[in-house]
């Protein structure tokens, strides 16, 4: 069965770096669009970025954009979020999921990141 597993999330310096990383299993991690989402307490899904299958296109809520590159590596079966210049707005509880979007798809168990000094 499909299986995505996030992990590098944890607490961090306003201004630090964090990359979180997404481990595929049970599907064909290739053929799919991926996507990051985060949610914060009291506030609504949100699409941070997505890729699509080989990597050549990628998009990027304007809340992130220049901060945060979304990749894959198809070998690995591996998505990647680099998260640079972290500022405590950006703490949340972050997905990656098949698809492109804040619903359906299948979804990680999702690992926090805390900006916070």
């Amino acid at each position: 069965q499909v299986q995505l597993v996030e992990s590098g999330g944890g607490l961090v310096q306003p201004g630090g770096s964090l990359r979180l990383s997404c481990a595929a299993s049970g599907f064909t991690f290739s053929t799919f669009a991926m996507s990051w989402v985060r949610q914060a307490p009291g506030k609504e899904r949100e699409l941070v970025a997505g890729i699509l299958r080989h990597g050549g296109s990628s998009t990027y809520s304007d809340s992130v954009k220049g901060r945060f590159t979304i990749s894959r590596d198809n070998f690995n079966n591996t998505l990647y979020l680099q998260m640079n210049r972290l500022k405590p707005e950006h703490t949340a509880v972050y997905f990656c999921k098949t698809f492109i979007g804040i619903t359906g798809g299948s979804w990680g168990q999702g690992t926090q990141v805390t900006v916070s000094s």
